[in-house]
């Protein structure tokens, strides 16, 4: 009996252990997974650590190149300083015309519109005719002024014979007198009908042509026809413009100068002008004009720039950006406007470091003969690529979308 009781005991001893021993390899497994998890989470979180460290990285130096590639895209660079600069005052202005080249045309006498030679914009040249016009007032003065050439061509040959027959003593001194006087009055009419015809404005070419009630409206110097309103048929008065003639090489930038900046500006200054319709063109011109009276409700007081356009690129009533110079010299940082592209619409230009190339927004100021005023962005000391920034911001797309 007693021996019974110690197998049985031994036999639950032995199972005890068994079922212990398969709980601990069980359990086994489950603590070395908890341990891989928590391993891949720290290595996780050192990666994205990493990442993050590359990307500020990059953000200071953002295209690496070598100096064969540099020296392929022809990109320079130059160290930024500030320069002395004449300082400018920036006004918007209108474009006009040079009132001293600009004709408003009309005939000196009222009468229908026979033909019209032109059109608007079309470029003319000194005493080229516009337009015929058929008057009534013009042919009675064409009539009167033939009327009185023939009178005094008849005197003058009367007064050639009389003197002829006074040599030979054929008519006394008298009638000789009288030959001669006749002469000198018909010579007086003549030039009166001459004098009137001029004074309407009526040529030779009516009368040569054989319509002495047509005479033409001509054109006072080369210009352009900004204006056009003869209408066939219609009615011309003295008073009402047919055309307007200007000297485009020559225009105008009209302009208001602040009470403040009067002191500033003298005649003679130069001045640059920018338009929207050419962004990258300066046009250079210079004050010729500064008015006595000011504005009493803005303050202002009128100025002109006289600007050439021998392209014609300016065109009458454009809004146009003046800088103009004053006696003032100030220091500013300046680039080449070629050193400056847009990426994304920002204003960019590109420095240089141990890295490479960075991209850097900037804030840009005014234009100077070429040349644009950085007023942040870059500090003075910092190298910037002067030369090849498109080709560093086409370089910079690419990588872009290639990483995209």
């Amino acid at each position: 009996m007693n021996l019974q009781k110690m197998r049985a005991i031994g036999a639950l001893v032995l199972a005890t252990t068994l079922v212990t021993a398969c709980g601990r390899r069980e359990a086994a497994p489950h603590a070395d997974a908890s341990d891989n998890v928590a391993a891949k989470a720290a290595s996780g979180t050192a990666h994205a650590a990493a990442e993050q460290a590359s990307a500020e990285k990059k953000g200071e130096a953002e295209l690496a190149m070598s100096g064969e590639e540099v020296a392929a895209a022809g990109i320079k660079t130059a160290l930024l300083q500030e320069q002395e600069v004449g300082e400018q005052i920036a006004v918007t202005a209108t474009i006009g015309a040079n009132q001293d080249r600009y004709a408003s045309i009309a005939p000196r006498v009222a009468g229908k519109v026979a033909r019209v030679l032109v059109s608007q914009g079309d470029r003319v040249m000194r005493g080229q005719t516009l337009a015929l016009i058929d008057s009534v007032e013009a042919g009675e003065a064409q009539s009167l002024y033939a009327q009185a050439a023939t009178e005094a061509a008849l005197a003058n040959s009367a007064v050639q014979r009389a003197e002829k027959l006074f040599a030979d003593q054929i008519i006394p001194q008298k009638d000789y007198l009288r030959a001669r006087a006749d002469a000198d009055k018909t010579r007086a009419v003549l030039r009166a009908a001459s004098e009137r015809r001029h004074a309407l404005g009526i040529g030779d070419s009516a009368q040569r042509a054989g319509e002495p009630s047509v005479f033409p409206v001509l054109a006072p110097f080369d210009g352009t026809v900004v204006e056009k309103k003869a209408v066939l048929g219609e009615l011309a008065q003295p008073d009402k413009a047919l055309f307007a003639v200007a000297d485009m090489s020559n225009v105008w930038i009209e302009t208001d100068l602040f009470e403040k900046d009067l002191a500033k500006v003298k005649l003679g200054v130069p001045a640059s002008v920018t338009v929207a319709a050419y962004p990258d063109q300066v046009f250079q011109g210079k004050v010729t004009y500064i008015s006595s009276v000011m504005d009493k409700e803005t303050r202002t007081i009128k100025a002109r720039v006289d600007v050439s356009n021998g392209d014609g690129k300016l065109k009458l009533g454009m809004f146009a950006n003046a800088q103009i110079g004053t006696a003032g010299v100030a220091k500013a940082l300046l680039l080449p406007q070629d050193a400056v592209v847009l990426i994304q619409g920002q204003a960019t230009a590109f420095i240089q470091d141990g890295h490479g190339f960075a991209a850097r927004p900037v804030e840009l100021g005014d234009k100077l003969r070429g040349q644009v005023v950085v007023k942040g962005g870059i500090r003075a000391g910092e190298t910037v690529v002067v030369h090849g920034a498109y080709a560093l911001k086409a370089k910079m797309l690419k990588s872009q979308i290639s990483a995209d």
